[in-house]
């Protein structure tokens, strides 16, 4: 790991693999998205279009 300043602000290199391996822990501590299941997203896109039609 080395540091350099440039322009008074303090950065660090470190080597392409220790980057890869902080990446993907950094990507499994994130929550994935909520994912519907065919009949839950038909019946959630179902009411939607009936809320739409009620504003008209």
């Amino acid at each position: 790991m080395t540091e350099i300043v440039i322009d008074k602000k303090k950065y660090v290199l470190i080597p392409e693999k220790n980057y890869q391996v902080l990446q993907k822990r950094a990507a499994l501590k994130t929550k994935p998205e909520k994912t519907f299941t065919v009949e839950q997203a038909r019946s959630y896109s179902k009411k939607l279009i009936r809320k739409w039609a009620g504003e008209k």
